[in-house]
């Protein structure tokens, strides 16, 4: 047996005792029905939305009961095994990728609508709620739950938590943060723990807002309260056209300098407009560089003052065309495109890496026009979606994940678009999280000293490092590598990483 050959029959050796240690200590505390570690039964939890990087966990465990939660954290905290919270698996950034000697801590049994309490616009859900089934079991009362991430119909609210996740209405009504009142879980000892409550305030420091968006670094999300809102009486959404990209960007910022707060204000360019109207036939123009979307909600006459005003403002910013949504009918027709904005892109090319960042709003147009030169640099093609009414980009980088030099672009092209959002005055992520996709240009951010201080609110919470590890905050020893080689250099973004 040669020596490669030798070394990986030790590792195989390896993980097949400490799974069978794993398993032995989670059959006690679990029904065999809770717990997969076959190749077979575990290969489907190997990667999130973000399919480029994967790893097998060592064993799934699927609980059903608060009480099991506890005990599977407890077991695994006695033999200092990792664990990974995995919702519904809809994450972009790699946040619920396995370790390959880990856990994989599955919600998804986690599916209850607790209570909806119309009096005081609140519902107490489990974490594996799907995000649109709060607004669906809401709407008898005439409520809604605001953030509304594309993935909607599937993503749960414990993601929606661990991402502070946003949305089209995200301008107006605010992010997950801006809408949960308490978070409930388990820290990764198995103690119950919650974050804020139903009142203004809570006792003690208020840890609500560093527990959302902790990536499950800090703690397993079980149940959660959060905030509803009374559905408008009326919205109307206005398409309006744009013959040049700088013209829709400065339009963005003009409305916001007008004082005017959309409840959404999206932009899409040509080829994003092209792939979506080919998928749903939202009566898109494709002679546009680029169109927005922007709409308002609210009595019908503060609508009509207010789409009045927004069509003045875009008309003097330029204009080709504008369109006023005539009932809620085509209101939703006009939102279809961009609610489907990710399948449709998945239509047109095998695969697509959807990065994730911010920039002020005065740079929209600059940030597009870079993009476009990334284009020719990297011989990839790009389409752009984002909420630009808060300057979150969504850049969809189209390749072929079979060709391993397109993948190699892909990455490249990504962090390249990431560093320049930082250069721009912007950050590496504005909703889709950190996780192991961008923990390089974590680097380019954050100096070692504010990464450090990140390490010891992680350690404040989780003294073994063993929830999520590897995610969202990267080490000195990365960065210090990262530094040497940046982007420019022509090095691989996660060179460690598992991959197709």
């Amino acid at each position: 047996m040669n020596a490669p050959t030798a070394a990986a029959e030790a590792t195989r050796l390896q993980r097949a005792a400490r799974q069978a240690e794993v398993v032995r200590a989670l059959q006690a505390v679990v029904p065999a029905h809770a717990l997969l570690w076959q190749a077979e039964d575990t290969v489907p939890y190997e990667c999130d939305g973000l399919t480029a990087y994967r790893e097998r966990p060592l064993v799934v465990v699927l609980p059903e009961t608060e009480d099991q939660v506890a005990a599977v954290l407890q077991a695994c905290h006695a033999l200092e095994v990792p664990v990974v919270a995995r919702g519904a698996g809809t994450g972009l950034s790699g946040g619920a990728m396995p370790h390959a000697l880990g856990v994989t801590l599955s919600l998804a049994k986690f599916n209850r609508i607790v209570r909806i309490d119309p009096r005081s616009r609140t519902a107490v859900v489990q974490a594996g709620v799907r995000n649109l089934a709060i607004s669906e079991a809401a709407a008898p009362h005439g409520l809604y739950y605001a953030p509304d991430p594309s993935s909607q119909i599937a993503c749960t609210i414990g993601g929606n938590v661990a991402e502070n996740s946003g949305g089209v209405h995200c301008l107006k009504y605010g992010l997950t943060l801006h809408n949960v009142l308490a978070v409930r879980g388990f820290t990764v000892e198995g103690e119950p723990v919650t974050f804020g409550g139903d009142a203004l305030d809570a006792p003690g420091l208020d840890l609500l807002p560093l527990v959302i968006g902790s990536e499950g670094m800090l703690a397993v999300t079980t149940e959660v309260t959060v905030k509803l809102v009374p559905r408008p009486l009326l919205a109307r959404c206005i398409m309006a056209s744009f013959d040049d990209i700088r013209k829709a960007g400065d339009a963005v910022a003009s409305v916001i300098a007008a004082g005017i707060i959309p409840a959404g204000l999206e932009m899409m360019d040509k080829p994003m407009t092209a792939a979506v109207e080919d998928f749903v036939h939202a009566g898109y123009d494709l002679s546009a560089e680029a169109i927005l979307l922007c709409e308002s909600d609210g009595t019908p006459e503060e609508v009509e003052e207010e789409i009045g005003r927004m069509s003045a403002v875009l008309r003097g910013c330029g204009a080709t065309a504008i369109a006023v949504s005539r009932d809620e009918a085509e209101r939703l027709r006009f939102w279809s495109g961009r609610k489907n904005a990710f399948p449709a892109s998945g239509r047109i090319s095998p695969d697509y890496m959807c990065m994730d960042s911010t920039i002020p709003r005065k740079r929209l147009a600059d940030i597009l026009l870079a993009i476009a030169e990334m284009e020719k640099k990297y011989g990839l093609r790009c389409a752009n979606v984002f909420h630009a009414g808060d300057g979150n980009l969504h850049p969809l980088i189209l390749f072929d994940a079979n060709d391993a030099d397109q993948l190699h672009r892909c990455e490249l092209f990504g962090a390249e678009i990431l560093e320049t959002s930082v250069a721009m005055g912007g950050t590496v992520t504005g909703e889709h999280g950190v996780g192991v996709e961008k923990l390089n240009s974590m680097c380019v951010q954050f100096s070692a000293e504010e990464n450090a201080q990140m390490f010891s609110v992680k350690r404040a919470f989780d003294t073994k490092g063993l929830l999520n590890p590897g995610k969202v905050i990267p080490t000195l020893q990365r960065c210090a590598e990262y530094g040497r080689m940046l982007v420019r250099a022509g090095q691989l973004s996660h060179p460690e990483l598992p991959r197709f």
